[in-house]
């Protein structure tokens, strides 16, 4: 199958997963990456390795027009910002993946939210394009279970690796998917987290400060102290009664910080000073 694909490297095995199928790409969508959080190398580098067009700006009416020119029956979205609409009058299919077992976690980027809210179960889902994000009928979906210990980053990578079997299911029977798809129903919309549910709040107890470091993982919780504050990538911590104020520094050995909650402690082991983002501001 002829088909176009938006996204970027989040999850742009969508992307490659479809190649290795057999389907024929005319046209990738894509957008600029910060390069910290966001990547779009591996996407662009095989579409430029098979001189097809990179368009870097917003799908709007005309790109969508000028596809049938390139023979293309299919879009494909996957981790791209904007919403498309109007896509019928020149496509059979239009479908993206989103890495939610919709209609739970509709928005742009649920999976903080998962960790946060205690999810035991999560997923990936392939839907038509309708006109509000996230909303289209269910072509195919994949569950699996969050771990107690489940991280920001672990949950990802079940995504995108459960993203690529979706793909591969829809390399080989998309026709079929899209006549039988369900319509999804009542559902929830998650917005972006707000920088308050990044920052830890010492007077909860380890397990829910534990359990916010552990739903940023990479992207790094905030972590005020002493007046100051750093960006948390990982941490331990564990119960103990005791009568230290909740946000005091205990103890500090090498880049290890102790800190106290209210019903025991805390050890940050992956922080710093500065976010990521201004970290490789500094190193370039």
């Amino acid at each position: 199958m002829r088909f176009a694909f938006a996204g970027i490297d989040f999850l742009g095995d969508v992307f490659l997963t479809l190649l290795d199928r057999g389907w024929t790409p005319v046209k990738l969508f894509t957008r600029p990456c910060d390069k910290v959080y966001d990547f779009n190398e591996t996407v662009v580098g095989r579409a430029r390795s098979l001189n097809i067009p990179i368009q870097l700006s917003r799908i709007r009416p005309p790109d969508l027009a000028s596809l049938p020119s390139l023979r293309c029956e299919a879009l494909i979205v996957a981790g791209y910002p904007w919403l498309v609409t109007g896509w019928e009058a020149h496509l059979r299919y239009a479908v993206n993946v989103h890495p939610s077992p919709l209609p739970v976690g509709r928005g742009p980027y649920p999976l903080f939210q998962a960790i946060l809210s205690g999810a035991t179960e999560w997923g990936i889902t392939a839907h038509k394009l309708a006109p509000s994000f996230d909303t289209g009928a269910i072509v195919a979906q994949e569950r699996f279970p969050v771990a107690p210990n489940e991280t920001h980053d672990s949950l990802l990578a079940k995504c995108q690796i459960g993203a690529k079997r979706l793909a591969a299911t829809l390399a080989s029977e998309l026709p079929a998917l899209w006549a039988t798809a369900e319509p999804q129903g009542e559902g929830s919309y998650w917005p972006r987290v707000a920088e308050g549910e990044r920052t830890l709040d010492w007077t909860r107890s380890v397990a829910e400060v534990l359990r916010t470091v552990r739903a940023f993982g990479s992207i790094e919780a905030i972590a005020p102290l002493d007046k100051t504050r750093v960006y948390v990538r990982a941490a331990t911590g564990w119960t103990e009664a005791h009568r230290v104020k909740p946000g005091t520094l205990v103890h500090s050995h090498r880049r290890h910080l102790v800190v106290a909650v209210r019903d025991g402690f805390v050890q940050l082991t992956a922080w710093s000073p500065v976010p990521l983002e201004q970290a490789r501001d500094f190193g370039r």
